[in-house]
């Protein structure tokens, strides 16, 4: 897996520039060290964009064989797993996003905290709420082999009040 990496000096540059076309001084107390804190916060919350479905897939191909559990088609259900994402038309936070994961296990269960990491890192990417329960589902098929896999989201767009 060839890692990828955020550019965390050239953010800092941009918010730098962002800062100044604001009409503030970067230069102010208040804002020195700024640049260099959305850039940590940047790397942070975007490492999602670092990783490819298959590659998040890689990560969290952590299972447990079927044979483990009974011979029963019983689903599996993860409910109000806590994400959040940011918008890629606007970068505007998306927040208060429950996600709910089901599946049907075919020769492998995977972890309930699997599940919910899948989600978390989904989720650190620039997103469109359509596309997160598609990267989501598509990730947990290729995990556990099971092609019968639902994903429910809810959430909040920080944009809903303002007109764009």
């Amino acid at each position: 897996m060839k890692e990828k990496k955020i550019d965390t000096k050239a953010i800092e540059e941009h918010i730098r520039g962002i800062l100044v076309a604001l009409g503030d001084d970067p230069d102010r107390e208040g804002l020195q060290d700024t640049p260099k804190r959305v850039a940590k916060m940047y790397e942070e919350v975007f490492e999602g964009m670092c990783y490819t479905n298959e590659e998040i897939a890689h990560m969290f191909d952590k299972t447990f064989e079927q044979d483990l559990i009974t011979d029963s088609k019983d689903m599996v259900l993860v409910k109000d797993i806590d994400i959040f994402s940011y918008c890629e038309h606007h970068m505007a936070l998306m927040y208060d996003m429950k996600v709910s994961v089901a599946y049907l296990p075919k020769d492998k269960v995977l972890g309930l905290s699997k599940i919910a990491r899948i989600c978390d890192m989904v989720g650190k990417r620039l997103q469109l709420q359509e596309r997160i329960g598609s990267d989501i589902a598509e990730i947990i098929m290729e995990v556990s082999g099971s092609e019968d896999v639902a994903v429910y989201i809810e959430g909040c767009h920080s944009l809903s009040l303002i007109h764009i």
